[in-house]
């Protein structure tokens, strides 16, 4: 009986249209075809990309991917615990907030100083100094567009679908300059300062996933579901990534302030969002040495990569 159901059901989906055959796979299915289909149609472009325009370009959109992808890694444990302790989560975005001001350091500050020295002799390091400061202002642009701050009271636990929903936009629009700076660092055609980087960054993302997840199923979201939407948000990265790499290898007299621009916003993020969030609940050491021990590991790690 259950031979003849199955050479039946293999009978009609041989003979059904391709949309008739995707609506007739369970939802696991449908979501596995979904996710194969969309990565191997961006692996063909990303190669044609590679060998037909520039590999530079290639690459730095695929770490940003890769990047981003991390955010939906960082929200995979919602699906097997049902709380994450305060104190986990401020220690990993503490040694985040470390890496990525190594990252921002090494990665972006330092070798905008050198290619502004190489453009304008002993100039460099003011058009990077500016260039920190613009980067900053425009991230407070749009914090100002979108102030969603004003919506999230201390101590509230995202009590309104609502106040969740804004900090999810806020935190996809945040993801948006960090792909950028991935970009620009291999747009300089140093691809070690851009693995670096990316390697920061996803770091960072991992954290912010489980950040992003948590309030969601707090509110009833269906576990796998909010794990899409935290995956969600960190796509919005290769957008920033693929537009800061084509602008950097195409404009090099652009490189240092753009450099500089994504060091500015990255600190911003840093110094604003994630050290006093970790410290929100009054002095936490565990996540200040956890900042330092993120920043010490990501040195070691850039000076390996400078090494290869």
């Amino acid at each position: 009986m259950a031979s003849h159901a199955f050479t039946t059901w293999t009978h009609k989906l041989l003979n059904a249209t391709p949309s008739q055959k995707f609506r007739s796979l369970p939802v696991l299915g449908q979501k596995l075809v979904l996710v194969g289909s969309i990565t191997g149609i961006v692996s063909i472009i990303l190669t044609l990309v590679y060998f037909f325009v520039d590999r530079m370009i290639a690459l730095g959109s695929m770490a940003s991917i890769l990047a981003g992808l991390a955010t939906g890694l960082g929200a995979l444990p919602v699906i097997f615990v049902k709380e994450v302790s305060k104190k986990a989560l401020n220690t990993m975005l503490g040694g985040a907030a470390g890496v990525m001001l190594a990252a921002t350091s090494f990665s972006l500050i330092v070798p905008g100083i050198q290619y502004g020295n190489e453009l304008w002799s002993g100039v460099g390091v003011f058009v990077v100094a500016f260039g920190i400061l613009l980067g900053a202002a425009l991230l407070v642009c749009v914090d100002n567009w979108l102030p969603y701050e004003r919506y999230l009271q201390e101590g509230e636990r995202f009590a309104s679908l609502k106040k969740v929903w804004l900090f999810v936009a806020a935190v996809a629009l945040h993801n948006l300059p960090e792909g950028g700076a991935v970009g620009v660092s291999f747009g300089s055609l140093d691809w070690r300062n851009g693995a670096t980087l990316a390697v920061a960054v996803a770091l960072q993302n991992i954290p912010e996933g489980l950040a992003v997840a948590l309030p969601l199923v707090a509110l009833g979201y269906r576990r796998g579901q909010a794990v899409f939407i935290a995956t969600l948000t960190g796509l919005i990265e290769p957008i920033g990534g693929i537009a800061g790499v084509i602008m950097a290898s195409n404009f090099k007299p652009l490189m240092p302030m753009g450099l500089a621009i994504a060091a500015g916003a990255m600190l911003f993020v840093i110094s604003d969002e994630i050290i006093p969030e970790t410290q929100a609940q009054g002095k936490a050491r565990h996540a200040s040495f956890a900042v330092l021990i993120g920043f010490v590991v990501m040195m070691v790690l850039d000076n390996m990569m400078t090494t290869l």
